[in-house]
């Protein structure tokens, strides 16, 4: 194995990627399994001079990136896509070792980061402008869309290779360069899918990718220089908010994947075995830790007993260990920090009188593991219930009606994802329309999909990623009068 996971860290390259060269930094910071909190390898620590050089490469680049014909773009990102599907095995443990996950998960992620590779190549021959008569006849509109131009990439370290391949396909596809700074934690699947697709034909300049520990001082550099034209983030509110304001000194069109409190809605109709199912998938996918998981279960009075036994037998008989083991359902969470936020969200709603009816710890030794957790009767003032959870603990709430359920499902600033379980087609319809998200799960535990247009509203975020939306952000409209 140790052979095995050697070769899945060569997949990522020594330095970072400058101008189409690898080049190292004056410093450098480890990168840790979350399983064994044991270094895996050292990575540059850019500085912000060595982030503006990048920027002076994506720039030269831009205008003939922009001319290149769109269906060579289109066979740069195919073949991308034909590559990783080639390299699941070794991105996947790639993945998994960096960020924790089971490998049967990591491969999922790497079949969707995929996906957008794909995807964002059959759309790239599809951007269209339109022409028409004005209404007063003396004149011809003709629209284009357009390259925005530099990009400014951001991702988490939740899905470090899917997060990538969302943001940078649409921007290949439209004819921008860009920057993108991965999440300290998770910087080599990024590394890896940048030399992947460096080896598919994109050419210097286009992709630039720059690692470090000091994003708070990166950052603004870059966007106070006043080229990069477009900022997209994937991670918290807080620092969404805090980008949002920083990008309005250029006025850079943002676009913002933020914080998620999903609501799990069973109505007392419910398939109660597809509903136990959905929840499982909900909750416990990446351990918890992502945006789209299910964080507050509400379950109609009548079998919200029933169903909170019936997920706490299902997440207690779930192994956890290090995901590189066979078997392995539940990995450790990313870092110290997140296992003791989940640690004291728990405690908190233990003290409130929630009920635990599995799990409820850390577990002790090396790695961040904490065990599935489901909790039952939490009180309405518990912390879990206003604040991402980000781990497999999972809260379950009777409630009296639908219009008790609508109301508690959007007594939230998020508005990402909800879920909806029923059997009961007009109520489906009702509530899906009354949920104030973005998107919503209707009898299903999983949203995501390369097809479609993934993002919220309220403060879970700005734009749409994925799906035929998915490259608007990344283009912009002229309008040329023309004289007749």
């Amino acid at each position: 194995m140790i052979d095995i996971e050697q070769r899945a860290l060569g997949l990522a390259p020594a330095g970072v990627l400058v101008g189409g060269r690898w080049t190292s930094a004056d410093a450098a910071f480890a990168v840790l399994d979350p399983a064994t909190e044991q270094t895996l390898r050292e990575v540059p620590d850019c500085s912000n001079e060595d982030a503006l050089r990048a920027l002076d490469a994506a720039c030269a680049a831009q205008q003939t990136w922009a001319a290149t014909p769109p269906r060579r773009r289109a066979d740069i990102l195919r073949a991308a896509y034909d590559a990783l599907v080639a390299r699941t095995d070794d991105f996947a443990l790639l993945a998994t070792l960096e960020m924790g996950k089971p490998l049967a998960e990591a491969r999922a992620e790497v079949a969707y980061a995929a996906d957008f590779l794909r995807w964002f190549s059959e759309e790239t021959p599809r951007i269209h402008g339109r022409y028409a008569v004005l209404p007063n006849a003396d004149a011809r509109m003709l629209t284009m869309r357009m390259p925005v131009g530099p990009c400014l990439l951001i991702t988490p370290w939740n899905f470090p290779i899917a997060m990538a391949a969302r943001k940078i396909a649409p921007a290949i596809a439209a004819g921008c360069t860009m920057l993108v700074k991965p999440a300290e934690q998770t910087p080599l699947s990024t590394l890896a899918l940048a030399r992947l697709l460096e080896e598919a034909g994109l050419p210097a300049g286009v992709l630039n990718v720059l690692t470090t520990t000091k994003p708070e001082q990166m950052v603004p550099a870059l966007l106070r220089d006043g080229r990069i034209r477009k900022l997209s983030f994937t991670g918290s509110t807080a620092v969404g908010r805090i980008l949002m304001s920083q990008a309005a000194g250029t006025v850079a069109r943002v676009s913002l994947e933020l914080g998620g409190n999903a609501p799990f809605l069973v109505f007392d109709d419910a398939d109660l075995d597809a509903a136990v199912d959905g929840a499982v998938l909900a909750k416990m996918r990446n351990t918890g830790e992502a945006c789209t998981a299910a964080n507050r279960f509400h379950v109609a009075a009548g079998v919200a007993e029933e169903f909170a036994q019936r997920l706490a037998a299902r997440l207690a008989a779930m192994p956890v260990g290090r995901g590189t083991e066979p078997g392995v359902e539940v990995g450790p969470l990313i870092d110290g920090a997140a296992r003791d936020k989940v640690e004291q969200l728990t405690g908190d709603a233990l003290e409130r009188g929630a009920r635990l009816l599995t799990g409820g710890k850390a577990l002790p030794g090396k790695g961040f593991f904490f065990e599935p957790t489901v909790l039952s009767g939490v009180a309405p003032g518990a912390a879990m219930l206003h604040e991402e959870i980000f781990g497999p603990v999972a809260p379950v709430l009777p409630f009296a009606g639908e219009e008790e359920a609508i109301l508690a499902a959007n007594d939230t600033e998020y508005g990402l994802v909800a879920y909806v379980y029923t059997r009961d087609l007009q109520r489906a319809m009702r509530v899906s329309e009354r949920l104030d998200t973005g998107m919503v799960g209707l009898n299903r535990g999983i949203v995501s999909n390369a097809a479609a247009p993934f993002g919220g509203v309220k403060q879970s975020g700005i734009g749409r990623e994925g799906g035929a939306e998915g490259i608007d952000d990344y283009l912009s409209t002229k309008y040329v009068a023309i004289a007749v």
